[in-house]
């Protein structure tokens, strides 16, 4: 993900946010309506956790140090688990006590015109959001589905920012519907339904982000494609003859790290080795660009070595060369 677009999305997102949030509190004010005040807090919600990701890509660029030599990447995906947390809890959570608060204890719906006509309001201008989310995304997203997308993404703003817009959009309509029955039937409990389900809403979006950044936490791989691609930059056919095995491991969205066990042949130098070693580096580096911290470790493949043990993989020779392809 460009750093560019992602934070392009999540100022849209926040501008948004803001503006609409401060409205819905207006019309709860003046309307009394639960779904109005459960929508407020889920603006305000959304505007923090827009901030809490401005927040982590700012402390994510931090140069790595002693104690941390491999940087502060997974800073982004450590703020984007918080998002999870606080759309569960401050959004999810305080809606679903609202509404039943609502369905328990109902009151009928004031001066109508005030909630409706915010609602319509934060319906475009969330629209505006989220299409903005949907543009950046469509760079980085190619051909794959917007589920792909959001599972596989390593950059967690954007997958982030087009959850929070979907929800947001969906439950404004959920809100428009709670209104709009309470003030036709002249019965306050439909205001409590529609806060409620906002509230379930909110939870199973922030479930979904939670195990996807819970994910990103633990450690993703490449991609297949950079993985494919680090594979054919690595063998030269020369001295490199083959991949005995590798793992590779993000230790941030743009940042990948390398680690492989390359075979050579048995009568090469170790100039020759050295010489081979950079050049795959430089090819690799080339390949795929966010590859920043490589380790190259040369062996001899041996099919006697990696047929000895009970686990191949970890015999000296290791399971046999990945030729590239």
């Amino acid at each position: 993900m460009s750093a560019s677009g992602g934070t392009k999305a999540i100022v849209a997102a926040l501008a948004a946010n803001l503006a609409i949030a401060v409205a819905k509190f207006v019309a709860f004010l003046f309307s009394g309506s639960s779904s109005m005040l459960a929508e407020s807090v889920h603006s305000v919600a959304d505007s923090g956790n827009q901030g809490l990701l401005l927040l982590g890509g700012k402390k994510a660029k931090r140069a790595a140090t002693p104690e941390h030599p491999f940087g502060y990447g997974r800073e982004r995906y450590i703020y984007a688990f918080l998002v999870s947390i606080v759309l569960f809890s401050v959004g999810g959570m305080f809606a679903i006590y609202e509404g039943y608060e609502k369905i328990v204890h109902p009151h009928a719906i004031k001066d109508w015109y005030w909630p409706i006509g915010v609602l319509v309001f934060a319906i475009i201008a969330e629209t505006f959001s989220f299409r903005t989310a949907i543009k950046e995304s469509n760079v980085l997203r190619g051909k794959r589905s917007w589920k792909e997308f959001v599972r596989h993404a390593k950059a967690p703003e954007l997958p982030v920012v087009l959850l929070e817009d979907l929800g947001a959009l969906v439950g404004l309509v959920l809100a428009l519907c709670g209104v709009g029955l309470a003030l036709i039937t002249g019965n306050g409990v439909w205001d409590g339904i529609g806060t409620l389900c906002i509230g379930v809403l909110l939870i199973l979006i922030a479930l979904v982000l939670a195990a996807e950044t819970k994910s990103l936490l633990l450690g993703e791989a490449a991609g297949i494609e950079d993985v494919e691609k680090i594979k054919a930059a690595t063998v030269d056919g020369a001295t490199v003859t083959g991949i005995i095995h590798m793992r590779t491991l993000h230790i941030g969205p743009e940042e990948l790290l390398v680690a492989a066990k390359i075979a050579v042949r048995h009568d090469n130098t170790a100039e020759q080795v050295a010489v081979a070693i950079n050049a795959a580096e430089d090819r690799i580096r080339t390949a795929v660009p966010i590859a920043r911290v490589i380790y190259l470790e040369p062996d001899i493949y041996s099919e006697e070595a990696a047929a000895a043990g009970a686990d191949p993989a970890k015999s000296p020779g290791g399971p046999g060369p990945e030729p590239a392809h």
